[in-house]
């Protein structure tokens, strides 16, 4: 009898051709789910009858509830090598083997310079305006060469948003609970006396952290009125990291020029009726 496998959160269902199965087949009946599961109760629900469950990021959480509910669930795969959605003190009281695969920076690296530069130039609203027969030209893009580039954190990935901030010309400063100055001369960057001397002063501010109870909440609404008003944050890290709340209200109130999201607390996103303005991608 062959073991069943579930991919969850498969939304673009590539997942069976990213990787190759063939050797897994003749004992493994795989199934591919591409509809995310809303709530405990339909994942439960749906995971029954399955002994593995390959799980994509953070986007379907697996806490101490929901595997008391899965009995025949016995290996447990997350993209990544960290997963903060997961009990893993629940998993291994269940004998549920918690493993991850290894990742890439290079794709967080260069999305994040895609919304670095799609809201310099402020690509989305004039495509959209251009799309729409609405006004030509009606913004005033910003030079990154000469600006300040705030990183919060300079590991993997943000060290190499460093490096092409650099490229650009841009003045590159870093800062996290324990960076060091030897870890910024490495990269060639400045490190900030403060969290708050970062803020203050750069113009971009890109989150390059992991989430962690330490940097949970890390930047909320006193620190978004830190940064300029005409400074964009960016966040391709986690969404917890920054209140999402102090976040909606920066934007809609101008505390900032803009931001650039690549994680949500809830994904997907909820659908929404409200279609004010929001200097938002």
């Amino acid at each position: 009898m062959k073991l069943r496998c579930a991919i969850l959160d498969d939304y673009q269902q590539v997942a069976r051709t990213m990787a190759d199965w063939s050797s897994l087949l003749d004992r493994i009946e795989v199934q591919s789910f591409h509809r995310h599961f809303e709530g405990e109760d339909e994942t439960a629900a749906a995971l029954a009858d399955y002994d593995i469950v390959v799980i994509m990021r953070e986007r379907t959480p697996f806490r101490a509830s929901l595997l008391a509910r899965l009995p025949r669930l016995k290996l447990l795969v997350t993209t990544g090598m960290r997963n903060a959605a997961i009990d893993l003190a629940a998993a291994a009281s269940h004998g549920v083997v918690v493993c991850g695969t290894a990742g890439k920076t290079e794709p967080a690296v260069e999305l994040t310079w895609a919304l670095i530069l799609g809201l310099a130039r402020q690509i989305v609203p004039e495509h959209n305006a251009l799309r729409s027969n609405g006004p030509w030209q009606s913004s005033i893009g910003t030079d990154l060469y000469g600006k300040r580039l705030g990183l919060l954190g300079l590991g993997k990935i943000g060290s190499r948003v460093a490096r092409i901030g650099l490229a650009f010309g841009m003045d590159v400063m870093a800062w996290s609970q324990h960076l060091t100055q030897e870890r910024t001369d490495e990269v060639g960057v400045r490190l900030a006396a403060s969290k708050e001397e970062l803020l203050e002063s750069s113009d971009f501010v890109s989150i390059h952290l992991v989430l962690s109870e330490r940097t949970r909440g890390l930047l909320g609404a006193s620190e978004l009125r830190r940064m300029r008003a005409s400074a964009y944050l960016i966040n391709t890290s986690r969404a917890p990291i920054v209140d999402q709340t102090a976040l909606a209200e920066a934007l809609l109130n101008g505390w900032i020029a803009g931001a650039g999201l690549d994680v949500f607390e809830i994904e997907p996103l909820p659908k929404t009726t409200y279609s004010g303005p929001c200097p938002m991608f």
